[in-house]
């Protein structure tokens, strides 16, 4: 059995834990839930337990943003982060639920498989009680899920370019097939990822009914994130891309580097939920509750969808990211489409 095909079933298997409560490794732990009382009692307890730890997949640059924020506005509690890929950190979140003893306290996530079927169980997750998930501007009917899972942002992916390499740019995915740029295009790898197979899938469906198989036919490198695409384009190591998000942070630090979001472009919305193993229930609540402020969507939103209305530095409403269609996403999916993947792109 491939890796992929062991993770596609450990993710069948946790699915299976959230539904039933049993199996794959037992019952599921009683939550840890924060004080009872207002939210004054909340965030003094918060202060007490004096630390609070996030998991995301957002941009690390974006993530030390959050720390300074919520630091400033919260000085007597330390947030610290890990940042990886949702193949990296969903099956953390998974082992820590499944012994009921948790590192991390809130959890951000963009994998619209896993999030949906933790939504629809509930088992990972407690209920958020922030204010300001109620503020009017946040929208909180269309931006939670199973009454736990909280809109944070979303990303929204264009075309990419090194301006030194490739100053006349790109207009249309379709310059993207260009022959003279064989060879110089970045890609991810879907690995493990249902948000990318989605977003080739994605590119069939609006740019090209063939797009897929043509820019497989460009020879493209391939990497294993997003981010990873935008170093390289930053570094001259290719030369253009047809998924990266905005790279307005890579701009302002004076890198060759131009975007263009084509329509319609891709996107995948963040969701985020307080764990139900938080080792800082009050804290990871306090934390939830920022993320959705002014402050904390500032710190969250260069290059990305905000979750509020006018947020410097945003580039869409994350509300207007639609959600993937997951029935077309499950595991067996998944592995088929990569295989069918591989076969184009790594001939």
């Amino acid at each position: 059995m491939s890796s992929f095909s062991r993770r596609a079933l450990i993710a069948a298997c946790a699915a299976a834990v959230a539904v039933a409560g049993t199996g794959c490794g037992g019952s599921t732990p009683s939550a840890n839930l924060p004080v009872s009382g207002g939210w004054s009692a909340v965030v003094a307890a918060a202060e007490n337990e004096g630390s609070v730890h996030l998991y995301s997949t957002q941009h690390p640059d974006n993530l030390a943003k959050l720390k300074v924020a919520f630091e400033r506005k919260y000085p007597r509690i330390t947030l610290e982060f890990t940042r990886g890929t949702d193949v990296e950190i969903n099956p953390r979140i998974e082992a820590e639920h499944r012994t009921g003893r948790g590192t991390a306290d809130v959890h951000m996530t963009s994998d619209p498989v896993w999030t949906a079927t933790a939504a629809e169980s509930g088992a990972y997750s407690v209920d958020p009680m922030g204010p300001s998930l109620d503020d009017p501007a946040y929208g909180r009917g269309r931006s939670i899920r199973g009454g736990k899972f909280f809109l944070t942002s979303a990303a929204v992916f264009g075309l990419g370019w090194n301006t030194a390499a490739l100053p006349g740019g790109l207009e249309t995915p379709a310059d993207l097939l260009d022959p003279a740029l064989r060879g110089r295009i970045g890609v991810t790898n879907p690995s493990g990822f249902a948000a990318v197979v989605d977003q080739y899938q994605f590119f069939d469906r609006n740019w090209d009914p063939a797009f897929t198989e043509k820019l497989a036919a460009q020879q493209p490198r391939i990497y294993p994130s997003a981010l990873g695409v935008a170093q390289a384009l930053n570094s001259g190591e290719i030369v253009a891309t047809p998924m990266v998000q905005p790279l307005v942070r890579e701009q302002a630090a004076g890198a060759p580097v131009d975007w263009k979001l084509p329509d319609p472009a891709w996107g995948t919305p963040w969701y985020s939920h307080v764990l139900a193993a938080a080792p800082h229930p009050n804290a990871a609540q306090v934390l939830a509750d920022f993320l959705v402020t002014r402050e904390g969507q500032a710190a969250l939103s260069s290059g990305y969808a905000a979750a509020l209305p006018d947020i410097e530095g945003a580039v869409a409403r994350a509300q207007d990211v639609p959600f993937p269609d997951t029935a077309a996403l499950t595991p067996a999916a998944v592995t088929r489409y990569q295989e069918t993947w591989q076969a184009m792109f790594q001939r």
